[in-house]
């Protein structure tokens, strides 16, 4: 839980941008937050590997720290604090596991953009397991 990294000077890990200043592109009412900072919240996996349609193909693109969209499904049937989690190429990848959603949802219902970074792939028997980090771009 201590791993804090600041967006200044590097551009950070948010996928959601920042200048070469370190400024957050994109606050609140559309104004630059300045000493942005990315938090990071926890490690997970993603659920549902095994049915995604497509995951042999996307697998072989999947690098450790690829940047991870998530996306709230409010409406999913199986689970109202459902995340969807995405690549790069807004391709699905699975969702964050059921007993870990339930902060993260509220969070991001709340306006708070999270965020997830690939830490390892490894196949498991028939499974995809791809371990992720969590973070909030504050």
């Amino acid at each position: 839980m201590g791993d804090l990294t600041s967006n200044a000077g590097s551009g950070g890990l948010s996928p959601f941008g920042s200048n070469s200043l370190g400024v957050f592109q994109g606050g609140k009412n559309g104004l630059s937050q300045p000493f942005g900072q990315t938090i990071f919240l926890f490690e997970t996996h993603i659920a549902g590997t095994s049915y995604v349609e497509n995951i042999a193909e996307i697998e072989p693109s999947l690098k450790v720290d690829d940047l991870l969209t998530f996306v709230r499904e409010p409406q999913n049937k199986r689970d109202e604090l459902a995340i969807l989690v995405r690549d790069a190429l807004k391709r699905k990848l699975g969702y964050v596991p059921r007993r870990d959603n339930p902060v993260f949802a509220r969070l991001m219902d709340a306006g708070k953009r999270l965020f997830g970074k690939i830490r390892k792939v490894e196949r498991v028997n028939n499974w995809l397991k791809i371990e992720i980090g969590v973070y909030l771009d504050d």
